[in-house]
């Protein structure tokens, strides 16, 4: 009986010790293998510009966040033809007549008033100029790894402030703000 018992605790171990060799090495197996799953989101904000300074211009703006980049479209009507300015402001609030209650341009780096990209210098809020057609129909676009939609740098993030469409063109060079002419369509970028 005693051999018995001990013939059965043998077998026992042994099955154990395959089971748990067995386990470790499909533990191991699938160490090999990592799944990782990443999904990039994009952030994404549109609002409307309304007019300002008793003209027609009106218009809508998306700002789409990706991979480190924010892109900016803008598709504006009622417009005089001609070249028109488009700039960042300092604060989401058009509610002034002539939308001066967005204060000036957006320039978290205090830089000179210049055009986009420029080495001289220029305001992250400096976008630039675009054509508006026969009709007062114009678009712009602009993608930068400047900005950021609601991220900790105050440097680039672009989310309470305003976008303003001037009556004229920037010049790029008359400071502060490029002698665009008065404030003819506004809207806050918030969300």
């Amino acid at each position: 009986m005693k051999t018995l018992s001990l013939y059965l605790a043998t077998l026992s171990l042994i099955f154990i010790s395959c089971k748990d060799e067995n386990k470790e090495k499909e533990m191991e197996e699938s160490a090999d293998v990592e799944v990782v799953e990443t999904v990039d989101k994009e952030k994404r904000i549109t609002f409307v510009l309304e007019s300002r300074s008793g003209s027609t211009a009106t218009g809508k703006v998306s700002f789409a966040e990706m991979d480190g980049k924010v892109s900016m479209e803008a598709s504006l009507s009622g417009l005089e033809p001609g070249t028109h300015a488009i700039h960042i402001h300092e604060k989401a609030d058009c509610s002034a007549a002539d939308a001066t209650s967005s204060g000036g341009h957006w320039n978290p780096t205090f830089e000179n008033h210049g055009k986009w990209g420029d080495e001289e210098g220029f305001h992250r809020g400096d976008i630039g100029n675009f054509e508006a057609d026969d009709a007062g129909n114009g678009s712009i676009r602009l993608t930068t790894d400047l900005w950021c939609l609601g991220c900790d740098d105050e440097n680039k993030n672009v989310l309470g402030k305003a976008i303003v469409v001037h009556q004229g063109a920037d010049d790029f060079t008359s400071q502060p703000s490029g002698a665009a002419g008065a404030r003819v369509s506004c809207g806050g970028i918030i969300e």
